[in-house]
């Protein structure tokens, strides 16, 4: 199926939302809230079409699972899972990662993900680390940075919903630094399986192609 032009997918009356064979740029399907509202906030120009779906804390391969369900229901050009592994659980979250990801490509599925928790993306902000962390690292040192509880708080819908604003924009932007320091760990750990990769981020992938999107 050929891609339709922006003005072609506009004129007549707005299409239904969520509805077999309705054309959208991307889908990003996350473990969650916190990721949804991060990039729910950038400012995108209104002819480039996405679609945020939290999926409630599924685990990696069940969130590959639904999105591929997904696709095959529905028309979009790329479709992005968003997902981290919680390293505390050891060897059954160590494979469900693995898999997940290899089923992903193997089916032309995008993938932005974190080892070991999607806080590293947000932590890469303001430091570098390349010594493995567990999340804990990330919640500690975000809730000095910000002044909050980040477990009790951080998670909450109305201050997730903040982050985006919070990392800065323009000149003021923290977001370069964490590119090249999310780059420059990926560079570093992409030899090793996925699941040993700590930390990696490759939320970057997925903020560059938001990023082209931006209104100027």
């Amino acid at each position: 199926m050929s891609r339709p032009k922006g003005w072609e997918r506009r004129k007549g009356s707005s299409p239904k939302k969520n509805t077999r064979n309705v054309y959208k740029d991307i889908l990003v399907v996350c473990e969650g809230q916190t990721e949804v509202n991060y990039f729910k906030a950038f400012n995108l120009r209104l002819r480039f079409d996405v679609e945020f779906r939290d999926m409630k804390g599924q685990n990696p391969y069940q969130l590959v699972d639904e999105a591929l369900d997904i696709k095959n229901k529905n028309s979009y050009g790329e479709v992005w899972c968003v997902f981290d592994m919680d390293m505390n659980k050891g060897g059954k979250e160590y494979s469900d990662l693995d898999a997940a990801i290899q089923k992903a490509k193997n089916n032309n599925l995008k993938v932005a993900y974190s080892n070991d928790a999607f806080e590293l993306w947000f932590y890469l902000h303001f430091n570098y680390t390349d010594q493995e962390n567990h999340r804990t690292f990330y919640y500690e040192k975000l809730s000095k940075t910000w002044d909050i509880n980040y477990v009790r708080n951080g998670k909450k819908d109305d201050f997730s919903k903040t982050i985006y604003d919070k990392l800065g924009k323009g000149i003021n932007s923290l977001q370069p630094k964490a590119i090249e320091r999310a780059k420059k760990l990926y560079k570093a750990k992409s030899g090793l399986p996925f699941y040993k990769q700590n930390p990696v981020t490759t939320v970057y992938k997925l903020v560059e192609l938001l990023n082209d999107n931006l209104r100027p």
